[in-house]
């Protein structure tokens, strides 16, 4: 049997648990599951069943209460979820830190959990979900394995290399083997040595560091090294050799020293890429740009199905399970522009919503899913995502959490906070999308953060002595106010819009702690505005606290035009915005300690593979003095 446990954080109280199963897959032998799991080392998706058991009394938690007045998980003294299969040896640690709650009706968050766990799935359920509690394993303590030797008869590295997450002494090498190489070789279920190396030029004939790492069949079969003691602002090249084959080589470089003088940084941000609206033209473009990095802020993949009439079209149905979302990052990841893009420069990549679901808040989806197998779908999801990109072991999810919210800081020059905004907001309001306020709108308790991201994100702003102080995110953060066919205001309520509180708090911090030139990058829009974040949007005088650039698409919503109709109604209603425009391409930033300039490029044509680019407008914001102008 595989088990869930929460444990206590060493208060000293334990009384007896209360538990639960549920069963994910249906059909078949249960004992010949169990040795067919014991054989071939798979994950818990073939495991016939899951427990999951509370070490303690849920009714009389210690600790302090959340301000809905129930105990959060770590309140309750749980201080970790373990999750291990006796059957397959897989194990692992959950921080109750990173789980969110929504406690309602008066039960704690940690029964929540166990409700959710323990409610029977549906015929229809099991039908959407099929096997998807894979991705429920701990994955943080997979077992140390001994990859073997291996030969390949075919490429093993069809999905390219990539770094990210740069640090001024270490960065994260990737690599992921081909299914249908280590397939051939006989070895699916099997951990594979891979072998890498760090050079300090393209030949690799200085190279500074090399190792062994082992592609577990738990991760499919991906790799990622946190390659460490190296040098601050260093330019480094990277590959991989497995079975006889050599990955292309990859670009890499470190942050600059903490606290060093940085004279300049030069980076790119994107987001949005749908594979069947349009080639990746712009990440070709993109991978031919002096930068040092690239900021991807979301929407990587698509989790739709299957549509016709698109430029090209990805396999299958809408996705649900782990072999789907691996199915689905594998076709984006063999195209050729996008493995150019991540070989060019390390990324840092955060997630919106399409690389779970469409619009989805926290553990609710957007169609009829039920929370618990909303989790199991996010669980595979944030798992997949974690295998196909350049993420720290910190980034590793378990279960259906993953903490994905991190800082980089370059030098004294920029601080760079990387949010998320999908896995811990509370739903949308009043239906969602473009619609009137209503009480729960107004409601001051919902966030789009989070406590824990909100308080995180708050100290730091008041504690950073950086000159630029940025906020990598995913949807827009201006108000973007419209009217219905009634003439009542509208907000958009999957966007900061919808979470005016939270807005709020934020745009006070940045003014009452005089937080120096905050910089907001969006995704999300698929269209590109350049705005002032004023302290107050009702009043068009109010005190500019903040500057936003939002990037438009690289290919979601295909070629596009100068100004889409939704986009045209809004400019009179909305005076902060000083620039938009609805076609596909990029944003460039070059940034010194007296000036932020973005540039964006254009892309006019992606239904058709190869074609240019182009400026189309450059903005800057002066040190001190908030609000872009064009430059």
């Amino acid at each position: 049997m595989a088990r869930v446990s929460f444990a206590p954080s060493g208060r000293g109280w334990r009384t007896p648990r209360a538990s639960t199963e549920f069963s994910p897959c249906r059909g078949g032998d249960t004992a010949a599951r169990e040795q067919l799991l014991r054989r071939e080392r798979t994950s818990l998706c073939a495991h016939p069943r899951i427990h999951v058991a509370f070490d303690h009394d849920v009714r009389e938690p210690p600790g302090p209460r959340s301000d809905s007045g129930h105990p959060s998980l770590h309140a309750l003294g749980v201080a970790r979820v373990t999750a291990y299969s006796d059957a397959a040896g897989l194990s692992g640690v959950w921080p109750a830190r990173w789980a969110r709650m929504s406690p309602r009706g008066g039960k704690t968050a940690a029964e929540h959990w166990f409700d959710l766990f323990g409610r029977t799935l549906t015929r229809r359920d099991l039908v959407r979900i099929g096997c998807g509690a894979a991705g429920v394993v701990a994955l943080g303590g997979l077992p140390g394995c001994i990859g073997r030797p291996i030969r390949f008869s075919s490429d093993p590295f069809t999905l390219g290399v990539a770094s990210g997450d740069p640090m001024p002494d270490s960065i994260v090498l990737w690599a992921r083997l081909d299914a249908g190489a280590v397939g051939d070789a006989g070895a699916i279920r099997d951990p594979i040595e891979v072998r890498w190396e760090l050079a300090a030029d393209d030949s690799f004939h200085r190279i500074v560091r090399s190792g062994r790492s082992d592609a577990l069949p738990e991760l499919g079969h991906s790799v990622h090294v946190e390659a460490g003691g190296l040098g601050a602002g260093t330019e480094y090249f990277y590959r991989f050799h497995c079975g006889g084959a050599t990955s292309p080589v990859g670009r890499a470089k470190t942050l600059p020293e903490l606290g060093a003088h940085v004279s300049r940084f030069d980076f790119a941000f994107a987001s949005c890429q749908h594979y069947e609206q349009g080639y990746f033209t712009a990440l070709r473009h993109l991978s031919e740009e002096d930068v040092d990095l690239i900021v991807h802020l979301g929407d990587y993949i698509y989790e739709g199905a299957r549509a016709e009439g698109g430029v090209r079209t990805h396999e299958g149905p809408e996705v649900l399970t782990l072999e789907q979302y691996r199915a689905r990052y594998s076709t984006y990841r063999r195209d050729v522009d996008l493995q150019a893009a991540h070989h060019a420069a390390p990324w840092v990549a955060s997630t919106d919503d399409h690389e779970v679901d469409n619009n989805y808040a926290g553990a609710t989806s957007d169609d009829d899913m039920s929370p618990e197998n909303f989790l199991l779908r996010r669980a595979a999801a944030y798992q997949a995502f974690y295998e196909f990109m350049p993420l720290r072991r910190s980034t590793m999810p378990v279960g259906p959490n993953a903490l994905m919210y991190r800082r980089l800081t370059l030098g004294s020059l920029m601080e760079m906070s990387v949010l998320d905004t999908r896995q811990y907001r509370d739903d949308q309001a009043c239906g969602d999308r473009f619609k009137p306020s209503c009480d729960a709108h107004r409601n001051p308790d919902r966030s789009i953060l989070g406590s824990a991201q909100r308080d995180w994100l708050f100290d730091a702003l008041a504690e950073s002595g950086a000159r630029w102080n940025v906020l990598a995110q995913q949807v827009l953060m201006a108000r973007f106010r419209g009217y219905d066919e009634r003439g009542r205001e509208t907000w958009t309520m999957d966007k900061w819009d919808g979470y005016p509180a939270d807005r709020s708090a934020l745009l006070d911090t940045l003014a009452t702690e005089s937080v120096s030139n905050p910089i907001v990058l969006t995704g999300d829009i698929h269209s590109t505005w350049v705005g002032r974040l004023l302290r107050d949007f009702d009043d068009v005088d109010s005190e500019i606290v903040g500057t936003e650039f939002t990037c438009t698409s690289l290919t979601s919503g295909g070629n596009g035009e100068p100004q889409a109709a939704i986009g045209a109604r809004a400019l009179p209603f909305n005076p902060h915005f000083d620039f938009y425009n609805s076609q596909r391409g990029y944003a460039l930033c070059s940034v010194t300690p007296d000036l932020w300039s973005t540039t964006y490029r254009r892309v006019p044509e992606v239904d058709t593979p190869g074609g240019p680019v182009e400026t189309l407008a450059t903005f800057a914001v002066e040190n001190g003095r908030p609000g872009a102008h064009p430059a």
